[in-house]
């Protein structure tokens, strides 16, 4: 059957696209930071909508795109150009929502649970041990994290450090640096915005 001007239109689109990500995915693999960026900034915020859907909750689906990003970046030699970057990336972050998921449920299960309650059957508790990739992945994470925070400008360095590495609520670091409350939340929300830039 010969295809419609609207297909015919569709797949002229794609052919531009697949070589676009082409020489986008070259010049990434070559070292192009500038590149995997644009890679990645193209459909994030379709791909957010996406995993959003999954998690339910704006701050888990920003952090399980930010995961999918860093994943992408550290196998991006794995990546043929089989399909669109945008539908592996998605893939990726639509499987870590997923984990993600499944990890909450298992360490919400409780104890007294295990046991279903009209057969008796004792449920396994679910490995959680992270395997080599994932250690591998994390790793590459918090490497590239500690690098980006520490480039920071002082003013945003000290609430970051003090929020995620020393854990203390916004409260405690409003009383530490002598500052409103205000002042804290929104020194947080903007250095995560400077810290999602670097590390894209």
């Amino acid at each position: 059957m010969t295809p419609s001007i609207s297909q015919e239109g569709r797949v002229f689109d794609d052919c531009l696209v697949a070589s676009g990500d082409e020489r986008l995915v070259s010049a990434a693999k070559s070292g192009d930071r500038s590149a995997f960026s644009e890679l990645c900034n193209r459909d994030a915020s379709k791909i957010l909508g996406r995993v959003y859907r999954i998690t339910r909750n704006w701050q888990d689906a920003e952090d399980v795109l930010q995961e999918a990003m860093l994943k992408a970046f550290v196998h991006l030699n794995d990546f043929e150009c089989r399909s669109g970057f945008s539908s592996w990336l998605t893939r990726i972050a639509i499987n870590s929502a997923l984990m993600m998921l499944r990890k909450r449920r298992c360490v919400e299960v409780s104890i007294d649970t295990t046991n279903h309650p009209e057969t008796g059957q004792t449920w396994e508790p679910w490995d959680l041990r992270p395997d080599p990739e994932s250690c591998y992945v994390q790793r590459e994470r918090e490497e590239l994290l500690e690098g980006a925070i520490l480039r920071l400008p002082p003013i945003f360095r000290d609430v970051i450090q003090l929020r995620h590495a020393q854990e203390c609520s916004p409260a405690e670091i409003a009383r530490t640096l002598g500052i409103s409350l205000a002042a804290v939340k929104s020194r947080l929300s903007r250095a995560k915005i400077v810290l999602r830039a670097s590390l894209q």
